[in-house]
């Protein structure tokens, strides 16, 4: 078992990153004969990880529609601390995401890339890499 750890920062509240080459990084080439699947964990209640296309118009399009499906006020957590808005978005995407592994490398599909999610930033988000 491999697991690995990595920060990004983000700069807005609301924004997505590809976080492929981060991940395949943390990947062990040295066993490339064995199958196995990679599961890569937000540790942030307020953040996802999701699996999609990185264009940047799509990404766009992703912090449109959260901003749309999740409106920013009128939650009761706001009276905590004002970002209810930001752990509904994440309980939508997910905490998690895992992807095949096939010859040491990420077997994602022509489009796919692994994505972080930001809905409360802008913060430093701790990534953990499981190999397994």
């Amino acid at each position: 078992m491999i697991v690995s750890r990595f920060t990004v920062s983000t700069d807005e509240r609301l924004t997505v990153v590809d976080v492929t080459d981060r991940v395949a990084d943390a990947l062990d080439t040295s066993d490339a004969t064995s199958e196995r699947v990679c599961t890569v964990f937000v540790e942030h209640t307020t953040a996802g990880v999701v699996v999609n296309e990185a264009e940047s118009r799509l990404l766009g399009d992703v912090e449109t529609f959260l901003g749309s499906v999740v409106p920013d006020e009128g939650w009761d957590h706001d009276r905590l601390d004002g970002n209810a808005d930001s752990h509904l978005r994440a309980l939508l995407l997910g905490n998690s995401a895992s992807v095949p592994v096939v010859d040491g490398d990420l077997a994602l599909g022509r489009w796919q890339s692994i994505l972080l999610v930001e809905c409360d930033g802008p913060r430093d988000r701790t990534l953990r890499v499981v190999v397994d």
